[in-house]
């Protein structure tokens, strides 16, 4: 069981120290945490029963085989200068920050040592997060089984080249909203056929859930499953008409397109800001 310390334990810190409890990856006595205010570090404590301080990054990576650094692009070169004399290439760094490229991360640290890049979403906090990982040459088979173990208490994750994760931003991390919007939309279509709020979001939020469980556990491609719920002359293939008439799919995969580029985007302003430093 590996020693873990989370810097920066926002939502999506805390949602990993959850998963990682609820699965046993790792017990109270082995995760730290550390946040930027006292009244934050008294909640997570106690929601948890770990040991969070406010502040104190240095001292938490120290002690730590893991280091999850989920902090937000911006403050990552700071934290990782607090705390790069402390670090050792027997250690691990994670990070959750979207758009740092491990080169960087690299040259900031200073040290030659293991170093993932990952890409949750916002449902890990409901242990249902879809994760991309990239890493670089110092990582072993054992410490990405590790790493693994880690993203699988909240979903579920897969292992890609670093230069795909910015397709990976553009799909799955900015993803829920898209699905965000079809949801509301599905609710505004029922509100306008007569049903009411309730009985409009219950139904569009479970149809959604119960599509996408259907595509993972049968394994079967969607346009399969969408032609086992058209009937000819039916209801449905009259709605999907309607959707090709105004480019569902194409909206989507140019949203895809359009978020990668901005994800590229700002990468490259990060090296322009931290690259010479």
């Amino acid at each position: 069981m590996k020693r873990i310390a989370v810097l920066g334990a926002g939502n999506m810190g805390a949602a990993l120290i959850g998963g990682i409890l609820k699965v046993g990856v790792a017990d109270r006595e082995h995760i730290v945490a550390t946040v930027r205010t006292a009244e934050r570090a008294e909640e997570l404590a106690a929601k948890f029963g770990i040991r969070v301080t406010a502040g104190g990054n240095p001292e938490a990576a120290a002690d730590a085989e893991i280091i999850v650094l989920a902090v937000k692009p911006g403050t990552l070169p700071k934290v990782l200068e607090e705390i790069r004399e402390t670090l050792r290439p027997s250690q691990i760094l994670l990070s959750l920050a979207a758009a740092v490229p491990i080169a960087l991360i690299e040259k900031l640290t200073g040290r030659s040592m293991p170093v993932f890049r990952a890409m949750p979403n916002i449902p890990v906090v409901v242990e249902e997060g879809a994760t991309a990982v990239s890493a670089n040459a110092h990582c072993t088979a054992e410490q990405r089984a590790a790493i693994e173990s880690i993203f699988r208490a909240v979903g579920v994750v897969v292992f890609v080249e670093e230069e795909l994760m910015h397709a990976v931003t553009a799909l799955s991390g900015s993803g829920p909203a898209y699905v965000y919007m079809v949801i509301e939309a599905l609710i505004a279509g029922g509100l306008k056929m007569g049903l009411s709020r309730e009985v409009s979001t219950r139904l569009a939020e479970q149809t959604v859930l119960g599509a996408a469980k259907l595509v993972r556990e049968t394994m079967l491609h969607p346009a399969i499953l969408r032609d086992q719920v058209i009937t000819p002359g039916g209801v449905t293939i009259s709605a999907i008409h309607e959707l090709e008439k105004h480019g569902l799919r194409s909206m989507l995969i140019s949203a895809i397109e359009t978020a990668t580029h901005h994800s590229e985007s700002r990468t490259r302003a990060l090296l322009a800001k931290f690259g010479d430093s």
